[in-house]
């Protein structure tokens, strides 16, 4: 069935638009993250404090992922959006203000409970920290909560944001948050002892916290004025919103729940195992955030404003949907095969430096390598989520999310506690095979989402054909770097070095692309070409 063209949203350009915005903008952000975690890794390294540090910053996002990004986002995103299609701007305005009244009374009472209640979830969630380090995490958390509250309002302007279109703004704030904690690291880092640094670390994440959300407040202010505060239930949208949160907010609870599962068996394992992991993420995350998050928000902006009957929105979906797996093949199987052949030169070139050695750079690398595996999964299970999201499903991947938690803790269990002793392998190994473990509930849980939502559109074309040459031609383009990476025999510094060996992969992967005439980059190569003719 072909689709009626006023049931799209946009035009092929705009939606291109703003993935690259959103791209842009968690590009700038993850670079600046990258930037704090290299500052971090050289005062602290994988030390008690370390993992103190990490185990405390996870503990308080969970509020920031659970009622910011994931249930808000699935829920508001696609009913605030759809009105503004629709022309129904005022409505749309009161929609938003009363989500961002109930959300601020919710968060308030959350960050009150969560300070006070701090003590026992560092029992549930670390049982392998005790003494000093224990102390210490509790301190740290209790310093963060307030900060974590305004991340969670600074999600609803995301969401305002991206409706209008305005998708640079939103996704570069995080460059203010990253900048003050790497700014407080430069000016403090010298002159404190590691304790009283963590402290200072953790009063800048706070300060960075409300820059993140302050910023972003006067391009939200064109569209909508938060205050006077507003609580009428009685909006049909705002039912749906209410209705869709509760799901969305079991299904990214699940999902968090699965996080500090993993949080806690990481607690039991040897010193560094926590940062480790968390160093690692880093890494893992910026593939999946600039990429798959780019093109899944955009497209659920997108997804959320086509218009026509139920049957044309579904065929628009599946089309659409197939043409951003084909993208999210092109950008991620590459990625993909440097965490695994050459992801020590990244690691190396990204966190070796002070407490941050040689044997961190080859730990850490084992814990990406491990995560890998399920990259590629995780990052289209966001764009499959998104599409259920715009059909005001999200039941669906709640469900899902429940598989998922349970086959990574069984999986987390025996893989990083178990397997260790049965495979006759030193337990430096066992935070790694915790990771692989995360990399296969991922694989689970892409195909889970994919089963369902065919029988919703219809058989989702994603070719096999297309998978097995963008990894053969990710491998071809690898042969130089590693060639490089083995047979180098000069003492470079991280950074020139990963550069030296990561740009013939870079160049042999495009041209082959090009060659093979991929669209992505013939796309790119094309409009180079006009702007010389001019």
């Amino acid at each position: 069935m072909a689709v009626n063209e006023s049931a799209t949203p946009t035009k092929k350009n705009q939606s291109t638009s703003g993935a690259l915005f959103i791209a842009l903008g968690i590009f700038f952000s993850r670079v600046a993250g990258l930037v704090r975690e290299r500052a971090l890794a050289h005062y602290f390294g994988n030390s008690d404090t370390a993992d103190a540090f990490k185990a405390a910053l996870k503990i308080p996002n969970f509020l920031q992922n659970l009622f910011g990004e994931g249930a808000l986002s699935a829920s508001f995103i696609p009913v605030y959006s759809e009105l503004l299609s629709k022309g129904k701007k005022e409505e749309a305005i009161i929609v938003a203000k009363t989500i961002f009244s109930f959300l601020l009374v919710l968060v308030s009472l959350l960050v009150v409970l969560g300070v006070y209640m701090t003590p026992m979830l560092i029992d549930l969630i670390a049982p392998g920290f005790n003494g000093e380090k224990k102390t210490l995490t509790i301190q740290l958390v209790q310093i963060l909560f307030p900060g974590t509250g305004l991340l969670v309002l600074s999600a609803w302007c995301l969401g305002v944001l991206n409706s209008h279109r305005h998708f640079f703004m939103s996704y570069i704030a995080p460059v203010a948050w990253n900048f003050t904690i790497i700014l407080a690291v430069i000016i403090f880092g010298s002159r404190q002892i590691e304790k009283d640094l963590i402290y200072t670390v953790t009063w800048s994440v706070v300060a960075g916290s409300f820059l993140q959300f302050i910023i972003q407040l006067p391009t939200v202010r064109k569209y909508i004025s938060i205050l006077p505060l507003n609580f009428d239930q009685k909006n049909q949208a705002v039912k749906t919103i209410l209705k869709n949160f509760g799901p969305a907010l079991l299904s990214r609870g699940i999902v968090q729940i699965s996080s500090y599962i993993d949080n806690i068996i990481a607690s039991l394992l040897k010193t560094g195992a926590v940062s480790g992991i968390a160093f690692a993420q880093t890494i893992y995350t910026l593939p999946v955030s600039l990429f798959g998050m780019s093109i899944s928000q955009a497209e659920l902006t997108n997804f959320s404003q086509v218009h026509g009957n139920e049957e044309e929105k579904k065929v628009f979906l599946l089309q659409r949907l197939e043409k951003s797996l084909k993208r999210l093949n092109f950008f991620i199987i590459p990625t993909v095969v440097v965490f695994l052949l050459l992801g020590d030169i990244l690691v190396s070139a990204l966190f070796q430096t002070g407490q941050f050695n040689d044997d961190s750079t080859r730990f850490v690398w084992f814990i990406l390598m491990g995560s890998t595996v399920g990259l590629l999964a995780s990052t289209k299970a966001r764009l499959l989520s998104s599409c259920f999201y715009a059909l005001k499903n999200t039941k669906t991947p709640m469900y899902i999310a429940i598989v998922r938690v349970i086959t990574t803790t069984l999986f987390g269990l025996i893989f990083s506690l178990k397997l260790p002793a049965w495979l006759g392998i030193d337990d430096q190994y066992a935070a790694a095979l915790l990771t692989l473990s995360f990399g296969i509930s991922g694989q689970i849980e892409f195909f889970s989402l994919k089963f369902k939502l065919q029988k919703i559109i219809g058989n989702i074309q994603d070719s096999n054909t297309h998978l097995i040459k963008i990894f053969a031609i990710s491998f071809l383009a690898a042969l130089p770097a590693v060639f490089l990476r083995y047979t180098e025999i000069w003492n470079w510094h991280p950074i020139p070095r990963a550069v030296f060996i990561l740009s013939p992969f870079a160049i042999f992967y495009l041209a082959f692309a090009y060659f093979l005439k991929e669209e992505e980059v013939v796309t790119i190569i094309q409009k180079i070409l006009k702007k010389f003719k001019r």
